[in-house]
């Protein structure tokens, strides 16, 4: 390939840095000595891109011996998602802009962030959101890993989508299996959750906790890649608009933190997130659809003031449908927010 394009331009040979771009050169029998070699003596830049589970930034680091560095990338962030609708949303917006964003986040909410589904109606984005499940499936995960019992990994992840933004363990979903007539044992319900993240499918969260141990035993939250995902895939059971406005909040603030927990007080009440606001400090951040109704809203404010206290921080935020407010209890903070303006701020 490179003494072609060298024999149309030999004047480039050594001289000028060119560029190479491989999508899907996973597919090919010894690509990685290949791409090695014309890093090592070639004057060029090379771009891979392919399917995260075949292609994994663990995996590239190693084949590439250390000169290789990795981006993740996701479906549509809210501001990706205005942006390829032309709609500002930088610096301070007016009254007709703030509504423009509000309308579009509206969208966002109904056809998540995959841009092949943006256009399409209800039914075909319902649809190719099914197929996108089953591809991850059955392609990123019992092809790859040659899975001999294809239907227990596929239950597991019906269930973990249909409890999207709850808690597991991995006795109970092996408990699950089992009652299904699998036999899986817990170490390969251990390797299934494991091989989603790989994917880029569900993501687990484990509890904020001093101790390792601890964290790594206690049950952990799923989430999914794409709240609107879960909606086309899920039973509609046990799934909710609240579930749904928590995995969003999950997926804008891990396109920037790696690291995500959640944290319960020592009286057991449960704060969605905690993660590095800055070099210093963590943010606790409560989800709620709403605070209109008083018993909630004691609740979460409770929960909240608790978390802050024992973490030693001054301020948290709650994130809700529409709300926006600064609430002030005992000398701290928590700015409640609504959803489209949260993600637009920690973009």
């Amino acid at each position: 390939m490179a003494e072609a394009y060298y024999s149309l331009y030999p004047e480039k040979k050594n001289i000028e840095k060119v560029y190479c771009f491989f999508d899907e050169i996973q597919s090919i029998t010894g690509w990685e000595p290949f791409v090695e070699r014309l890093m090592r003596t070639k004057k060029c830049e090379v771009y891979l891109t392919g399917s995260s589970a075949q292609m994994l930034s663990k995996e590239i680091a190693t084949q590439m011996r250390g000169r290789a560095l990795s981006w993740e990338l996701f479906p549509f962030s809210f501001q990706e998602f205005l942006d390829s609708k032309g709609i500002e949303s930088e610096g301070a917006l007016s009254t007709k802009k703030q509504l423009l964003v509000r309308k579009a986040f509206g969208e966002y909410w109904e056809t998540g962030g995959f841009p092949e589904v943006m256009k399409l109606d209800r039914h075909l984005r319902i649809k190719t959101h099914q197929e996108y499940f089953h591809a991850v499936l059955f392609r990123d995960l019992v092809e790859r890993h040659d899975v001999p019992h294809p239907k227990a990994i596929a239950d597991l992840a019906h269930w973990l989508v249909d409890n999207t933004a709850s808690l597991y363990s991995v006795n109970r979903l092996t408990g699950y299996l089992q009652s299904l007539g699998h036999k899986a044992p817990k170490s390969a319900v251990s390797d299934y959750l494991e091989w989603f993240e790989d994917a880029y499918f569900l993501f687990s969260v484990r509890i904020f906790d001093a101790s390792l141990a601890r964290s790594q035993t206690n049950p952990k939250k799923i989430y999914c890649i794409d709240h609107a995902l879960v909606n086309s895939v899920s039973s509609g059971i046990l799934i909710n608009s609240g579930h749904l406005l928590e995995n969003l909040v999950f997926t804008g603030l891990r396109r920037i933190h790696p690291e995500i927990f959640y944290y319960k007080t020592r009286t057991g009440r449960e704060i969605d997130f905690i993660v590095p606001w800055n070099p210093q400090s963590r943010m606790p951040i409560q989800v709620c659809e709403s605070l209109a109704e008083p018993q909630t809203r004691k609740r979460e404010v409770a929960a909240m003031n608790e978390a802050l206290s024992e973490l030693g921080l001054k301020s948290g935020i709650m994130v809700t449908k529409g709300e926006t407010e600064r609430i002030e209890i005992d000398g701290k903070t928590i700015q409640v927010v609504p959803i489209w303006r949260f993600l637009l701020e920690i973009h």
